[in-house]
């Protein structure tokens, strides 16, 4: 039975290396999040009004970053919903498996930088959201 809520989804602060010609946050696998990437993808160039995401993983953890402008995270555990703004990229959300999450309100020119713990597969995403409340009665 999947026993996480939005309250296990966690906003991390990342390190932030200054530098007057620009700044760098590095990100290790198992160091500054809390697993190992398998899988790297980024979101961008989403109309106004458009949004991205609305499903859940059986068993990837995915790591989100506003890399560039802002959205808003919508958290969903069959419950609870959570709403989570990131609009830093020195901060990241880590969402854990069976979490329905939407990303929503793009400000123009935002880049969501994701990091998940599985290469993709099909069979890990519940994209229905009356499937997804049946998984988690399970």
């Amino acid at each position: 039975m999947p026993t996480k809520t939005v309250f296990d989804c966690s906003i991390i602060s990342l390190p932030k290396i200054q530098n007057r010609a620009g700044n760098i946050t590095p990100i290790h696998n198992e160091r500054e999040i809390p697993f190992n990437v398998e899988r790297i993808f980024y979101l961008y160039d989403i109309p106004g009004g458009e949004s991205r995401g609305a499903h859940a993983h059986k068993r990837c953890h995915q790591f989100l970053v506003a890399a560039s402008g802002s959205f808003e995270v919508l958290l969903d555990d069959g419950d609870v919903q959570r709403l989570v703004q990131l609009n830093r990229p020195y901060m990241g959300l880590h969402i854990p498996p069976s979490i329905w999450a939407h990303e929503i309100n793009f400000s123009s020119g935002s880049i969501c930088l994701v990091l998940a713990s599985e290469k993709y597969s099909p069979e890990d995403y519940i994209r229905d959201y009356e499937e997804f409340k049946t998984y988690r009665a399970i």
